[in-house]
C-alpha cells in the first residue's frame, strides 16, 4: 500500500506541477497581451499626437496661404472688374468694327453708283448742249432762209 501512497502523492504533484505550468503560461500570455496593449496604447498615443500636430499646422499653412493671396494681389476685385471692363468693351468694338465695315461697304456702294449716275447726267447734259447747239444752228440756218425769203420779196 506504500506504493499507493507514494503514487497518489505522485500524481498530486504532477497535477500541481500541471497547474503551475498552466499558472506560468496563462501569465506569460496575460504579460504578452498587456504589453501588446501598452505598445498599442503607445502608437495610437503618438499616431494622435502626430494627428494634431498635423491638424495645426494645416490651420498654419491655411492662414499663411490666405495672408499670401491677400499679400499677392490686395487689388484683385478691383483688377477683375477693370478686365470684365475691357472684355465687354473689346466685344462692343468688334461688333462696332463689324458694322462700320457694313457702313463702309455700303457707302462705297453707294459713292460709286452716285458717281455713275453723276457721269451719266454729264454724259446726257453734254448732249443735252450738243442738241441744243444744233437745234440753234438749225433754227438760225432757217431763220437765214425765211429772212431771205422774206428780203428778196420786199
Amino acid at each position: 500500500m506504500a506504493s499507493l501512497a507514494s503514487s497518489g502523492r505522485r500524481s498530486t504533484d504532477d497535477n500541481d506541477d500541471e497547474h503551475d505550468a498552466s499558472k506560468t503560461v496563462i501569465a506569460a500570455y496575460q504579460a504578452r497581451e498587456e504589453e501588446i496593449e501598452r505598445r498599442k496604447m503607445e502608437v495610437r498615443e503618438r499616431v494622435e499626437s502626430q494627428l494634431n500636430r498635423a491638424e495645426e499646422e494645416t490651420r498654419r499653412l491655411a492662414q499663411v496661404w490666405e495672408e499670401l493671396e491677400v499679400l499677392t494681389d490686395p487689388m484683385r476685385k478691383e483688377v477683375a472688374i477693370v478686365r470684365k471692363k475691357i472684355d465687354l468693351a473689346n466685344r462692343d468694338l468688334k461688333s462696332l468694327g463689324n458694322i462700320c465695315q457694313k457702313k463702309e461697304k455700303e457707302y462705297k456702294e453707294a459713292m460709286e453708283v452716285f458717281q455713275e449716275k453723276n457721269n451719266e447726267k454729264a454724259q446726257l447734259t453734254t448732249t443735252l448742249v450738243e442738241l441744243v447747239n444744233q437745234s440753234e444752228k438749225l433754227r438760225m440756218r432757217k431763220l437765214e432762209e425765211l429772212s431771205k425769203i422774206v428780203n428778196s420779196n420786199t
